[in-house]
C-alpha cells in the first residue's frame, strides 16, 4: 500500500503541472478548453520522438513545451479570429492533434504514423538528475541510507522525487508571480469581464490567445514528463485528461479554498496529489480494476462538486438554527 501511495504522490506532482494549465483556462480565462486531451499527448509524443532520435532530453522537453504553446495559440486563433465557439474550438483542435500526434510518433519509424513509442532503454530528465544526485556533496553514508530506504520501499529514486517537486513548485511560484504582473492581471480581468477590458481599448483576443498558449504549454510539459517517467508515450494517454485536470482543481479548491492566487495554485497542486492517492486506494479495492478508472474519476469529480455545496447548506442551516435560538432567548429575557 505504501509503495502504491508513494508512487501516486510522485505521479500526482507531475500531473499537478497539467492541472495548473487547466486552472489557467477554466478559472482564470473562463474558457472551456478541450485542447488539453490532445496537447498532453503532443508533449509526450514530441519528447519521446526526439529522445528516441538521439536528442538531449532537456531539449526534447523544451521543444514539447513550445509545440504545446503553439497548439494552444491555434485554439485561441480559431476562437478569436475564426469566431468559432470556445468549446468547439477546443474540440476541433483536439481532433486535429490526434492525427498530428500519430505523425509525430511516426517520425521514429519508416511508417508515416505510429500509435506509441517505448522509452525503455533511453535517457530521460529523471535519469540525468538521478546521476546528478549521486555527485552531490552529501555525506555518503546518509545518501546510501536514504537511497536504500527509497529503493526498498517505493518504485522511484530519490532524484526523481526531488526533481518533480522542484519543477512543479517552481512553476507554481512562477505562475503566482506572472498572474500578479500587469499582463497577468490583464488576462485575469479578461476572464472576469471582457467588455470592461475592451472599454479600456485593450485587445482581449491577444490575452485569450496568450492564456491558451501558456495553459497548453504547461499541459504539454506535463505530458513530456509523464512519458519520461512511465517510459512510454501512447496516442491514447490523453483521453479524459481534461476531467483529471478539473478533478484536481475542484478537489484542491474544495479542501484548501481560493482566497488568494498563491493559495489557489497551491490548492491545485495538492488537489492533483490527493486525486492520485484516492485513485490508487480505490483501485486496490478487490471488486474494482483498471477498467473502472474513468468511472472512479467521474465519481470523484461528482463528490468534489456536491460535497462542498452540501457542507455549505449544512453550515447555513446550523447558523439559522443558532440565530433562531438566540432570538428566542432574547425574547424570553425581554
Amino acid at each position: 500500500m505504501f509503495t502504491a501511495i508513494f508512487g501516486s504522490v510522485e505521479l500526482g506532482i507531475i500531473y499537478a503541472i497539467m492541472a495548473l494549465g487547466v486552472y489557467l483556462t477554466f478559472r482564470i480565462l473562463d474558457f472551456p478548453d478541450l485542447t488539453v486531451d490532445g496537447s498532453f499527448v503532443t508533449g509526450a509524443a514530441t519528447a519521446a520522438a526526439m529522445i528516441t532520435l538521439g536528442y538531449n532530453p532537456l531539449l526534447a522537453t523544451a521543444v514539447a513545451i513550445l509545440v504545446g504553446f503553439i497548439a494552444g495559440c491555434c485554439t485561441g486563433l480559431l476562437h478569436t479570429k475564426g469566431k468559432i465557439n470556445a468549446l468547439l474550438s477546443g474540440i476541433l483542435m483536439m481532433i486535429a492533434l490526434y492525427s498530428i500526434n500519430l505523425r509525430i510518433m511516426g517520425t521514429t519509424t519508416e511508417a508515416a504514423t505510429r500509435p506509441n513509442i517505448p522509452l525503455l532503454n533511453t535517457d530521460s530528465i529523471f535519469s540525468m538528475f538521478g546521476a546528478f544526485w549521486t555527485t552531490l556533496p552529501i555525506d555518503e553514508s546518509f545518501k546510501n541510507m536514504l537511497s536504500g530506504f527509497i529503493s526498498g520501499a517505493v518504485p522511484a529514486t530519490v532524484g526523481t522525487l526531488v526533481l518533480v517537486i522542484i519543477i512543479t513548485f517552481a512553476i507554481k511560484f512562477i505562475a503566482d508571480w506572472f498572474l500578479k504582473t500587469e499582463l497577468g492581471l490583464a488576462i485575469r480581468a479578461t476572464g472576469d469581464n471582457k467588455r470592461m477590458i475592451r472599454s479600456f481599448s485593450a485587445n482581449t483576443d491577444n490575452y485569450i490567445i496568450l492564456g491558451l498558449g501558456l495553459s497548453n504549454a504547461l499541459v504539454a510539459f506535463s505530458g513530456a514528463l509523464v512519458a519520461q517517467y512511465t517510459k512510454a508515450a501512447d496516442v491514447s494517454m490523453g483521453v479524459g485528461m481534461i476531467v483529471i485536470g478539473l478533478a484536481s482543481v475542484i478537489i484542491g479548491e474544495a479542501i484548501f479554498g481560493t482566497k488568494t492566487i498563491v493559495r489557489t495554485t497551491l490548492a491545485v497542486v495538492f488537489g492533483a496529489i490527493i486525486y492520485r492517492i484516492v485513485l490508487a486506494i480505490a483501485l486496490r479495492i478487490e471488486w474494482l480494476d483498471a477498467g473502472d478508472l474513468k468511472l472512479i474519476t467521474a465519481i470523484i469529480v461528482i463528490l468534489a462538486l456536491i460535497l462542498p455545496q452540501f457542507m455549505s447548506k449544512l453550515k447555513e442551516k446550523k447558523r439559522k438554527a443558532k440565530r433562531k435560538q438566540q432570538f428566542e432567548a432574547s425574547m424570553k429575557e425581554g
